[in-house]
């Protein structure tokens, strides 16, 4: 039988809540992508993981987030199922599947209202969480691991020349161990790995405390990493210079290390962040603007205003390098 589609109230995912009363709320698909669906019902969500995903790894990552040492920092994951990995369960299709409490997302429709501060002192706070104590083998983060899988999207499906070419001269710039090639020159930080605003919620919902959640790529690595976004954002122009400037004094008010050099004695944070934002920010940049042009090809229609902003900043970076 064919999988049921996203919406369905017995989409595979939906398996991994008790079965609802007469009166029970029915499932609702919050997301659905190539990696993962997401399905709300009432004030738990299930996320069905790759298929093809380490699960072992997985496991740790959810144990991580477990721990009281990250409590205020990640949404704790809930029991999933029975057996030795208790915080992951098995969709009817084999997918393993974790469940969390739901929390209320960012707003997109009021910028205004981001988290900038929350968001600095969350990360600042999980990049100096003593990883010794922590659950382990800790997995590596796997977020440079996205930039070579949003180029290898874009090859395929992108329909710009143009605009890929100008990626591409950008990714021409990076460091091997931004593309995921080769181990980053610092990995000694517990990291979030794919940092942004849809990855902050608040719980309890609807107005409790933000925490992050989606440990998917979570892992020891370079802390800069988790800055690059907002500071990827910025130098494209999609990022209010103050918005940036409060997210930065947060994480330094907060004690974060990712802005101080590898093995620095004084882990305060340089007066400047480039030194240790460039190559990050330039690869976020490559990211995100290779993972617009291949959605604007699935979407069958051309670059749009944020994406042809993206491609923009990809040119300046491989005319400056």
């Amino acid at each position: 039988m064919d999988t049921p589609p996203a919406g369905h109230p017995q989409h595979p995912a939906a398996s991994a809540f008790p079965a609802p009363g007469a009166a029970g709320p029915p499932p609702v698909v919050l997301a659905r992508r190539a990696d993962a669906t997401v399905v709300r019902i009432g004030g738990t969500v299930a996320k069905a993981h790759a298929a093809d995903c380490d699960r072992a790894a997985l496991g740790i990552r959810l144990r991580v987030a477990a721990h009281p040492l990250l409590r205020g920092i990640l949404l704790a994951p809930l029991p999933a199922g029975d057996g030795p990995e208790p915080l992951l369960g098995t969709c009817p299709d084999g997918r393993p599947v974790s469940r969390w409490p739901h929390g209320t997302p960012v707003d997109p429709g009021d910028p205004a209202a981001a988290p900038w501060e929350a968001a600095g002192e969350l990360l600042a706070r999980l990049h100096t969480v003593p990883v010794a104590d922590l659950p382990g083998p800790l997995p590596p983060m796997r977020g440079p691991a996205g930039v070579a899988r949003a180029l290898a999207a874009m090859r395929r499906e992108a329909r710009s020349p143009a605009a890929v070419r100008a990626v591409e001269a950008a990714a021409a710039t990076l460091p091997g161990w931004a593309r995921g090639e080769e181990p980053p020159p610092r990995a000694d930080a517990l990291c979030h790995g794919d940092l942004h605003l849809g990855q902050f919620v608040r719980h309890p919902a609807p107005r409790g405390a933000w925490r992050l959640i989606d440990v998917d790529d979570l892992g020891l690595g370079d802390p800069a990493w988790d800055l690059a976004r907002p500071a990827a954002w910025f130098a494209a122009g999609l990022l209010a210079p103050a918005d940036f400037g409060r997210f930065l004094d947060a994480y330094r008010g907060a004690g974060g290390t990712a802005l101080s050099g590898p093995g620095a004695e004084d882990r305060a944070a340089s007066a400047d962040p480039w030194p240790r934002l460039d190559a990050p920010a330039r690869a976020l940049t490559v990211q995100t603007a290779a993972r617009a042009l291949a959605r604007a090809a699935a979407e069958g229609r051309g670059p749009d205003e944020v994406d042809r902003t993206l491609v923009d900043a990809c040119s300046r970076i491989a005319q400056t390098r």
